[in-house]
């Protein structure tokens, strides 16, 4: 593991706490979208216990704004729109 010292800032527990990985590693390789999905879930129960749903519920709110990114392109893209 790790030896980091906990700082609310710059390295807090609920994105550290995985043994060999720090959250920000991870999220970082991806969108906006996703990243942001991936933090909420790798923190969700760990920040605050009392707002388990809502970080769950965050993620997924990330989750649905890339699937609407990604629906919105394709149809963008389809036959029927092109002139």
């Amino acid at each position: 593991m790790k030896n980091i010292k906990n700082n609310a800032v710059s390295n807090p527990n609920w994105y550290n706490w995985h043994p060999e990985i720090e959250c920000k590693d991870v999220c970082k390789h991806f969108n906006w979208c996703r990243g942001n999905s991936i933090k909420y879930l790798w923190r969700a129960g760990k920040k605050n216990k009392d707002k388990e749903i809502e970080d769950l519920k965050k993620a997924a709110f990330f989750i649905n704004e890339e699937i609407d990114e990604i629906e919105g392109l394709n149809l963008a893209k389809s036959p029927q729109n092109t002139i």
